[in-house]
Order: structure tokens, then sequence, then C-alpha cells
């Protein structure tokens, strides 16, 4: 509750269980109670904000400051960009009054950004990398409360900047776009989605220590794609740096992928900077709301359910993926050398002649999303007086057993090893499998059974 995407939510039996898988991994686990509140909202807030603590939550997100009038559990409190922070001296005061970090408005520009690290280098600064885009000041958007009642700082915006309008003169007249068309239903106030993929580097180096990607809402292929996209970008940062010591880079977490993150694969309404580098050009898409996704080519000709098409070198379309022209959808539903089927007849289709053609549902690149993390623990196994010590990492246990000495040594020694290495679908992986004890003849299933009872 008390978040400001309304329409998500999370039990709090649902976030224990999220907070020990996080933390299992060293992973900081946020909880957004970033809502204005009504006065007798106040004594629910404070006793969820307990019971986040309780359970290992390891920051709250506000937006509201009249929380810090109450008693609070000694939790790390964030700013949420909700509170409009903009200049140095909204910092500082959030600074003074306790909070440890706080997330920046997505207006600002760089060297706006750099600024408030100088005026208040003490303070943790979080920034917008990457999602969904308001049309208005972090915050400061009262239009849905306006028109609907539905307040955005209190979770419930009904997202009127991705809706349809006229654009009318003074007079009343709709005005006319470069081609001379009226601008008429065209959606006028729905930003780009932001992209600063490229300038992380910028950002690091003028003081941004936490980079947030948008995206309470969307589903699991976008979380996958898109971290595992700025993960790579901050790896290659961190390795043209060569500042990293050994004992920084050894317990690194080890990741597997079966794909190459891109942006443009998962949902994309296309990306821009914003206002990193001065006010960008076209912020708004007037044709559609939507995701548009990847451009894949051109349409030729238009006849009943079919498209003609002219696609990109190295483009395949398959069975299933969505396409987009402007606002119109549709799914392909087979491709003859460059006739395209799709499942419906779109309105208007004759109008499609020309028109550049979207890939906003790859189904193979959604098939290959598979990613594996993995933390390199070292493994020791030593003898005790009674019998064996097993340390995976940070676990350990001990095992009452014989000393029976091996009759084969080194078959002995490669048994435990082998064993021992076997971490298989636990989130660690063996970096490798120190023995500290004399050849002794264990069997396998004994081993088997230590390794996962030292794992529990």
């Amino acid at each position: 509750m008390f978040g400001a995407r309304q329409a998500a939510g999370n039990s709090i039996e649902d976030l224990t269980e999220v907070v020990n898988y996080a933390h299992t991994y060293g992973v900081q686990v946020l909880v957004t109670l970033n809502t204005l509140l009504h006065e007798d909202e106040y004594p629910q807030a404070v006793s969820l904000a307990h019971a986040l603590y309780n359970i290992g939550v390891d920051a709250l997100i506000i937006q509201d400051l009249h929380l810090l009038d109450f008693n609070l559990p000694p939790i790390r409190l964030h700013a949420s960009t909700q509170c409009d922070n903009r200049t140095p001296e909204q910092v500082k005061r959030l600074r003074d009054l306790g909070f440890k970090r706080v997330v920046l408005a997505r207006e600002l520009g760089i060297e706006e950004i750099r600024a408030i690290h100088a005026a208040v280098p003490d303070i943790e600064l979080e920034a917008f990398v990457h999602g969904a885009l308001c049309v208005s000041f972090s915050g400061r958007c009262y239009i849905s409360e306006v028109l609907a009642g539905r307040s955005a700082n209190r979770g419930a915006c009904a997202q009127f900047c991705r809706m349809a309008y006229d654009l009318l003169d003074s007079e009343g007249n709709e005005v006319l776009d470069e081609k001379g068309e009226p601008i008429h239903q065209r959606y006028l106030l729905s930003l780009q989605d932001l992209d600063r993929s490229a300038y992380l580097d910028e950002l690091i180096e003028a003081g941004v220590t936490t980079f947030k990607i948008e995206g309470r809402l969307k589903d699991a292929d976008y979380v996958t794609n898109i971290t595992a996209y700025y993960r790579e970008k901050l790896d290659r940062y961190q390795v043209d740096l060569r500042t990293q010591t050994a004992s920084l880079t050894e317990h690194r977490p080890v990741f597997t992928r079966s794909f190459v993150p891109n942006p443009e694969k998962t949902f994309h309404r296309g990306g821009i900077d914003y206002f990193l580098h001065g006010r960008t050009p076209h912020m708004a898409n007037w044709d559609t709301p939507k995701s548009t996704g990847e451009y894949i080519g051109e349409v030729l000709e238009t006849r009943g359910n079919t498209l003609k098409v002219r696609l990109k070198e190295g483009v395949v379309l398959h069975n299933g993926d969505g396409l987009s022209i402007g606002n119109e959808g549709f799914n392909v539903n087979g491709v003859e050398g460059n006739i395209v089927k799709v499942n419906k007849e779109p309105t208007s289709i004759s109008s499609l002649k020309g028109r550049g053609l979207y890939r906003n549902l790859d189904v193979e690149f959604v098939k290959s999303l598979k990613s594996e993390r993995k933390i390199p623990v070292d493994v020791i196994f030593s003898e005790t007086e009674d019998g064996f010590r097993i340390c995976i990492g940070d676990k350990e246990r001990s095992f009452v057993y014989a000393h029976e000495e091996a009759k084969n040594e080194q078959k002995a020694m490669e048994t435990i090893r082998t064993q021992l290495s076997k971490l298989g679908d636990t989130p660690y992986i063996a970096r490798g499998v120190r023995i500290e004890s004399k050849p002794y003849f264990i069997p396998i299933s004994v081993l088997n059974e230590w390794r996962r009872n030292t794992l529990l």
C-alpha cells in the first residue's frame, strides 16, 4: 500500500520471500511508500513501515515528509522523485532531515546534477536512466486529479498524457501540421521513453551513485532484457576504469545469458535523453502512446490482410510476431518472401502504404530470454577431531563421521573435490575446492548429503 503505482501491490508474505532471495545475492530491496497520505492513513503507514523493517527491507522510498513526525523504525530513508528534487537547496534540506539518498527529478540536465553533487557531496544521488516519462515536473502533475479526481501523488494517475487530443488555436480552429493536415486526435503529450544508456559514464562522473530503471508495471521479459542491457554497459565502464582491485572483482556474481540485450526488443516507445544536454527536440510521439518496438522496414503495398514489405537487412519475421504502424497493431500469421499475412485487416489499410513498419513483439527473442546469476564461493573441506567440516562461502557445517583412510588416496581426494563443487541449482558456483585433511574414504552419497545440508 501507499506506493505510487496503485495497481502494483506486494503482500508482506511476498516481500519476505523477495527479501530473503535478494539478500542471498547481496542485493538490496527498497520499498516505495511514496504517496501523499490522508490524515487517517498515517498510523497504517507507520505500522507498514515497521513491518517492512522487521522482514529486512533495506530502505523506504517516501514522498510525504509528515511521516518523519511519527515513530518510524530505524530504517534508511530515500526521498522519492515525487518530492520534486531539482535544486541543491531541496537536496540539502532532505539530507538535514535524515535522508540517505535522493532520487533526482527526471528533468535535470547534467550540469544541474553536477551542481547538486558539488553542493551536497555527502548524500547519495539516484537518477533515472530508462523508462516512461511524465510530461510534467516530477511530483508536480495535477491533471489527473483535476480532471478525474485521481491524484498521481496518491498513485492513481489516469495517464491523461497518453490520450489523444486536438490542437486548437485561440479561435478554436484546428492547427495544421507541417504537411498541412489538421492536428486532430493525436497523442500530443505522450513522451517517448527515457534512454540514457549512452551517458552512464558522464552521470557517474557527475556524482550519481545509483541508476533507476522505471518499470513497476512492466513484465518479466522487460525486466530481464533492460537490466541485462544496463548491467553490460556498467560492466564495460568499470573495466575501462581499470581501478577495481582483485578483492572487488573476485566476489562479483557470474552471469550467463542466452540472449543479447536489446532495449528495442521489449516495451519501447523510442528513446530520448530528455533534458540531460538541453531540450530534446521531438520528445513526444504523436502517432501512438503504445510500445512501438524496433523499426524493421517499410510497407510497399497493402491488400486485404497482407502487406508487401521491404525489411531491413538481417530482419527475419516469425509467426506470432507483433507489428505496429502508428497506432495500428497486428500479429504475423505467415510470411512468404516479402509478403506478410496479418491476423486482421488493419483499419484504413490503404493508408499504411509507404509507412514505416515496427516490430513490438519478437517471439523468438522472448523465448531466448534466459538468464542465470551465480555467486562465486570458496569451498573448504577440513577434518575435525570426530569428523569433518565443510565451509561453502559463509555457510559452515560440521559432521560426525569416522576417519577411514583411503586405499586410493588420489581417487579419494578427487571424489571429495568433485562432489563438493557440484552446487547445481543453488545460487552459488564453486570458485575452487580446498581440502585441508588427509585422504579419507567417504562415500559419494554421504558427501552429497553433507553438501546439501551445509547449504540449507
